[in-house]
């Protein structure tokens, strides 16, 4: 395996001394340790001439001379005793550092973990996947096969005034109330936000009831019923009340995306990393098949049978927000760059 580097070091201390109720090191620390390497405590077989020890955990003179190649003059000098000095200083505040956040249980913490399988991943099971790995002909009959996954659907945008019913309003209370509010906005289509910020009973009343472009599959936290009745729906044109999921809804729709079918030429790179991630899911599974017989399992049966699990909370999210982050992605799927 090769060694870890200190990026992964400075991620698991950054991400965990917050968590453990400390705070993250300062930027020009970060900047600082990323500039060298280092194994932690992973296997340190054949590592070669061990160049500095901390607690056991070894500077090899491999891994040395590669963090100093970095820090050389660009003169073409060969480095002083003193800047060999400042390298190595380097190395062993990354080991020192990393022993006391082991120590300090960091590595159990679960966010870590995953950075430490994610690394493990792409060193030891996905690296040897290349773009050149994949024919013309290959990406080719991926898109045929999957040319729906290509399209972009048509979409509406859609704003929604909605009224709850519940324990604190009965459903006739709460149809007086959207009826009231759908003669407003139809008597002045104009005021439509206006009105879904002053009165809707959702977290899109403070985006004037813009639930955004949805497509026909509609999205989390959007009762389908709502997508449906948007469709049928022309431009400007306001829905009459209706009941869906618990409360009253009022929907127009602002704008429309027409379907469109892109070519091969259009996709290619977008089919390159869907088929890369198809190889790296297939690397996924063999490779976890493959150490699976090194590990002994116990699951306590009876204890599992007794948990009550509850559905997480879904996050509303606004304009520009982040897309997936990592630790929701599929097992086996992973982020890379667009090929050149």
């Amino acid at each position: 395996m090769r060694p870890f580097t200190c990026t992964f070091t400075v991620l698991l201390l950054s991400s965990l001394v917050v968590a453990c109720g400390g705070e993250s090191p300062p930027p020009g620390d970060g900047a600082e340790a990323s500039d060298v390497t280092t194994t932690g405590d992973v296997s340190q077989e054949d590592q070669g001439t061990i160049v500095a020890e901390v607690s056991g955990v070894k500077i090899s003179a491999q891994e040395f001379e590669a963090a100093a190649a970095r820090e050389a003059p660009r003169t073409g000098e060969p480095m002083t005793e003193e800047q060999k000095r400042e390298v190595l200083d380097k190395l062993v505040r990354e080991r020192m550092l990393y022993l006391e956040a082991k120590k300090a249980g960091i590595d159990r913490d679960p966010k870590v973990q995953k950075v430490m399988v994610n690394t493990l991943l792409r060193q030891d099971v996905y690296a040897g996947v290349r773009n050149s790995d994949f024919t013309p002909d290959d990406l080719r009959a991926y898109y045929e096969e999957h040319k729906e996954e290509f399209v972009v659907p048509e979409k509406v945008q859609v704003r929604r005034l909605y009224v709850k019913a519940g324990a604190s309003r009965s459903a006739e209370e709460a149809k007086a109330l959207i009826e009231e509010l759908h003669a407003q906005v139809t008597a002045n289509p104009t005021r439509f936000a206006e009105v879904a910020s002053e009165s809707s009973e959702d977290p899109y009343r403070r985006r004037g009831g813009d639930l955004g472009y949805l497509a026909t599959e509609g999205k989390p936290g959007i009762d389908q019923a709502v997508v449906d009745q948007a469709f049928e729906l022309e431009v400007g044109e306001i829905s009459e009340p209706f009941e869906a999921g618990g409360g009253w809804h009022v929907v127009t729709v602002t704008g429309k995306r027409e379907r469109v079918e892109r070519t091969f030429e259009q996709m290619k790179g977008s089919v390159l990393r869907k088929v890369k991630n198809e190889r790296y899911k297939d690397l996924y599974r063999e490779y976890v098949e493959k150490i699976s017989g090194s590990y002994e399992v116990i699951v306590h049966d009876d204890i599992l049978a007794e948990l009550e699990v509850q559905p997480a909370r879904r996050l509303t999210l606004g304009p520009g927000a982040p897309g997936i982050r990592p630790e929701m992605r599929e097992e086996g799927e992973v982020a890379h760059e667009s090929p050149e």
